[in-house]
């Protein structure tokens, strides 16, 4: 009887996530059935169920004897990496600060201000970006001018691109993450700081004995999450604000499965990218998730 009421209650929670069930069927596992044309010669006028020829590995060592396949990896790695380390700092950062403010008034306006970007677009942010960033009449090489510091091309030089999408990124996101630890702060008792303060701990030893260790789970949920996109540098970021002029520093493994299948309508070479990097991507957060279970006893399932 009380399994059935739980059950009656409940009903409409998992009602709720079928639409996101749904989502994720049709354009995550659906998608998967088409993985089959990497190790086809793939031609669109015969169908996917047309006699395509079979070809084997011939798609990976094709794409493994690119002239710039690894320049591509390892810009997607430098660019991914560095923006997972920024993406868990600088949020970690600015909720501990803001854990610290006693207005209410201007936390929570400033917490509205910091999450804005997300909502927004990168075709929305790739025009600001490019109007503010711009070496001639950007407002931030203007800023740099009264400095005497010459204008710097952020979106046109090899040296300066990767940083400038890190940077942009966290700019768009780190609002979110921040109200992911901010909610992880609520849950520490409070009791922990009164003891704290009784044993004479200032502000910075009780957040480094009582708040850091208090937010270690949502700290390494966080770290396995971003793991898992150690390969995704940011398709939609940088195919609205690379050129050719940057290809050295900024194509990364999205953008170059998409000018092979899209522009180049080489769709066997691009699956078989997107494969490669899948199976990689998975290794990376299996081997994350055994890392978090045996250094923080930290487990999903």
């Amino acid at each position: 009887m009380y399994k059935s009421r739980a059950r009656s209650r409940n009903m409409p929670l998992h009602l709720m996530i079928l639409p996101g069930l749904l989502l994720v069927l049709v354009f995550s596992y659906i998608p998967m059935a088409g993985t089959y044309i990497a190790f086809q010669k793939f031609i669109p006028a015969k169908g996917f169920f047309g006699d395509q020829r079979w070809i084997g590995w011939d798609n990976f060592r094709y794409l493994l004897e690119l002239p710039d396949i690894y320049q591509v990896l390892w810009n997607t790695v430098f660019i991914a990496v560095m923006k997972m380390a920024a993406g868990i700092v600088v949020p970690l950062t600015v909720a501990l600060m803001l854990n610290e403010l006693r207005n209410q008034a201007i936390k929570r306006s400033v917490q509205t201000l910091i999450y804005l970007p997300h909502f927004l677009s990168w075709i929305i942010l790739g025009g600001v970006m490019i109007d503010i960033l711009s070496p001639s009449s950007g407002i931030v090489n203007q800023a740099l001018g009264a400095f005497g510091i010459k204008p710097i091309f952020f979106l046109g030089s090899n040296d300066w691109f990767p940083y400038t999408m890190v940077i942009s990124d966290v700019w768009k996101e780190f609002g979110f993450a921040t109200i992911v630890y901010l909610a992880a702060l609520t849950g520490i008792d409070p009791q922990q700081y009164e003891a704290s303060i009784i044993d004479g701990a200032n502000r910075w030893k009780q957040t480094w004995y009582v708040t850091l260790p208090g937010m270690r789970m949502i700290i390494v949920l966080m770290a396995v999450l971003s793991l898992g996109n150690v390969l995704n540098a940011g398709f939609d970021q940088i195919v609205n604000l690379y050129s050719a002029q940057v290809y050295a520093s900024g194509d990364v493994i999205d953008t170059l499965v998409y000018r092979l299948g899209l522009q180049q309508a080489q769709y066997g070479v691009a699956t078989a990218v997107g494969l490669f990097k899948s199976v990689v991507s998975f290794l990376f957060i299996s081997v994350a998730y055994y890392a978090a279970y045996k250094l923080a006893d930290y487990r999903i399932f």
